[in-house]
């Protein structure tokens, strides 16, 4: 099967539905999960309180981490370019936030130029696992930054590349999405259901098989994030366009726009993101 540059196009039928899978991630998502969103985001700013600071939340998805922020005391706009990604934050401040000016929500994509000159700058640019779902990743990047103002804050996360196994990944994600729906869940058993049972067998091997069932059953603590295990690995086989980048080659691009490494967590070269964490530098004098 070749690729085809349509389906990486933001109209196209072929991306995921990450809005559907959000919808159904609302449904599970509790006091518990929240908390740990909230400190996700102080972990990753390495800031406890977010008073008084603008944040733009890039790619709400489901509107977790625009409503963390939002407890955190800072005044959120959330965009994302999926509708029901943004019925889902709507959802959100409706159940949480109802009364409050300190939170805006709007349909848009942050490869719409067009869109963008709508917004201002903010302290925090905040886009955690979205950019290299846009089909292009790094004009997604150079927009981003294009966000942040002096001194302000740019925290993402990047798909980690890893060379063949990552093009392996591409390749099942994009026929994953072209399968008629009705095939799409015997496809995600077959990649997935092999790859779980693997790490079942590693642990069973370890002679601790109870740590596999362990991992899952505290995946939102685990995680760091207040994920769910379910829902984040329908996203995993689903998830695309999908582009990865080595962190040599993120750091170097945010040096050249102006942007100073604050914080890197790596996933230790495996198939999960890399987290940065840039400064926007004063321009020069």
């Amino acid at each position: 099967m070749t690729d085809s540059a349509d389906d990486d196009q933001p109209g196209s039928s072929k991306r995921f539905a990450f809005g559907a899978n959000w919808t159904q991630f609302l449904t599970v998502l509790n006091d518990d999960r929240i908390q740990i969103a909230r400190q996700s985001v102080q972990t990753l700013l390495q800031q406890e309180d977010l008073s008084g600071k603008s944040l733009l939340d890039i790619g709400s998805g489901s509107g977790l981490f625009s409503l963390a922020a939002h407890q955190l005391g800072a005044t959120v706009t959330s965009f994302d370019f999926d509708p029901q990604s943004v019925a889902c934050t709507q959802e959100l401040r409706r159940r949480y936030a109802a009364d409050s000016d300190r939170w805006t929500i709007c349909q848009g994509s942050v490869l719409d130029a067009d869109f963008l000159k709508t917004l201002s700058n903010f302290d925090v640019v905040y886009s955690w696992g979205v950019l290299h779902h846009t089909g292009d990743l790094w004009q997604a990047l150079r927009n981003a930054s294009s966000l942040v103002r002096p001194e302000g804050l740019l925290a993402i996360s990047i798909y980690n590349d890893q060379g063949s196994w990552s093009r392996r990944w591409t390749f099942l994600k994009r026929t994953y999405n072209r399968l008629p729906d009705f095939l799409k869940p015997v496809f995600a058993v077959a990649v997935m259901g092999s790859r779980e049972l693997w790490y079942l067998l590693l642990d069973t091997i370890r002679l601790r098989p109870w740590n596999y069932f362990r991992n899952i059953a505290n995946y939102s603590r685990g995680s760091l994030r207040g994920m769910s295990y379910w829902y984040d690995l329908k996203d995993w086989i689903g998830g695309y366009p999908f582009q990865v980048a080595r962190p040599e080659e993120i750091f170097d691009f945010f040096r050249r726009e102006g942007f100073v490494l604050e914080k890197l967590s790596t996933c230790g070269g495996g198939h999960g993101c890399n987290e940065f964490l840039f400064r926007r530098k004063m321009p020069s004098a």
